[in-house]
């Protein structure tokens, strides 16, 4: 195959040279593409002199195995990143991609990923052009869903790092005549999907409780016995889904749904920790698999941590935190019928009602009816809060 040149949108897509090393050097030493690619850690400069000169230069393209390019400032010669395709197996091909630390927020990774999803497709005649990043790599699937990639699902243990290890991939797919000329709107920057991506493409963060001494921290092992012990108080038997012989197991498995619910951008679950950060409950939300700017609380509280008012300045930081950072438009709370103590952390917050939901959920095989509410953020832009006052009645 013949090296190939691309100029678009104020970018040059041309040939790795050997004088590309040492930027190649500089871009490899950040901890985001040392995470989400293949790349050797720690990165030193031959392995950039082998990039350059080896598959990233003319051996890729002499083999037809591969498509890599450079991608560069058109005017100044700056590196900005790598792009093209990694593999070529008859007429599917694998695109794959990084930008430069100094490049990124400056839509590179679209533009010139749209380019290269054309000339596979348009004068390489791809009929399938496959996308793959690790589970929690947002950035990446943001720019394969702007250039018109549809998502396919989950690869599990289909992404294999250098030293052996393998961990879950997303995997998406576009064809002839599906890649997009411009960013749709819901998924352009300032977007819901796009501040979703941003938040949870970076680590899970720990937030200081508002209106009370404490934090809302990640889990971590050490707090297996505490869970165990606050899940087997008949409080949270009984007005919560958790098994009614709560184990160690379980709460190994509900503290290793914490990290992957992150990675996945489904939500966040955190533990209420007093201002030592020792356990005092847990908190959450889960973002709406339908539609970005929706998404649900819910939260517990241990035994020996009740009347601090801890579930509501918990739940108030979650809210806040939903609508600052992930854009959200509308959070729901919902409770089994009769948990008035929940009702009551709903209403400080500033949850209005908006009445039952009959066998909204299934606490251990029984359909159960809940009490549902929600905030806007538009009672927040607008500076109020309306009071929660009426009673909404119990039912059988």
């Amino acid at each position: 195959m013949e090296p190939i040149e691309i100029t678009t949108g104020g970018l040059l897509l041309r040939p790795w040279r050997p004088e590309d090393a040492d930027a190649v050097c500089r871009a490899c030493q950040d901890p985001d593409i040392q995470r989400w690619t293949t790349v050797p850690r720690p990165y030193l400069r031959e392995h950039a002199v082998t990039f350059v000169t080896g598959f990233g230069g003319p051996e890729a393209w002499a083999s037809g195995r591969g498509v890599p390019l450079g991608v560069f400032d058109a005017a100044t010669g700056e590196l900005l990143g790598s792009h093209g395709l990694v593999s070529i197996d008859g007429t599917t091909a694998e695109i794959g991609y990084w930008t430069a630390p100094t490049a990124r927020g400056r839509g590179v990774a679209t533009v010139a990923g749209r380019a290269v999803a054309r000339l596979a497709t348009e004068r390489l005649g791809i009929t399938r052009l496959v996308w793959r990043a690790g589970l929690g790599n947002h950035g990446s699937r943001l720019v394969a869903r702007r250039i018109g990639f549809t998502m396919e699902g989950l690869l599990l243990g289909g992404h294999e790092h250098r030293d052996g290890t393998r961990e879950d991939c997303w995997v998406g797919s576009l064809r002839p005549g599906e890649i997009t000329d411009t960013t749709p709107a819901h998924l352009a920057a300032g977007s819901p999907a796009a501040r979703r991506a941003a938040v949870f493409g970076a680590p899970q963060p720990t937030l200081a409780l508002t209106g009370a001494e404490g934090m809302l921290r990640p889990y971590v092992e050490a707090d297996i016995p505490r869970t165990v012990e606050a899940c087997r108080d008949p409080a949270t038997v009984e007005w919560t889904p958790v098994p009614a012989d709560y184990r160690e197991s379980d709460a190994v498995d509900y503290i290793g749904r914490a990290p992957r619910a992150w990675l996945r951008g489904d939500g966040a679950i955190w533990v209420i920790a007093d201002a030592d950060g020792a356990y005092c409950g847990a908190a959450d939300i889960g973002v709406s698999a339908d539609d970005p700017g929706v998404a649900e609380v819910g939260y517990q509280v241990a035994p020996w941590a009740r009347g601090k008012g801890l579930a509501t300045a918990a739940t108030r930081t979650i809210v806040d935190w939903g609508f600052d950072e992930l854009g959200l438009e509308r959070i729901l709370w919902s409770a089994r019928i009769g948990n008035h103590a929940s009702r009551r952390v709903a209403e400080k917050v500033g949850f209005r009602s908006e009445g039952v939901a009959r066998a909204r959920f299934t606490q251990r095989g029984t359909r159960r009816d809940m009490w549902v509410a929600a905030m806007l953020a538009a009672d927040r832009r607008d500076g109020h809060v309306p009071a929660q006052t009426e009673e909404v009645p119990e039912r059988a």
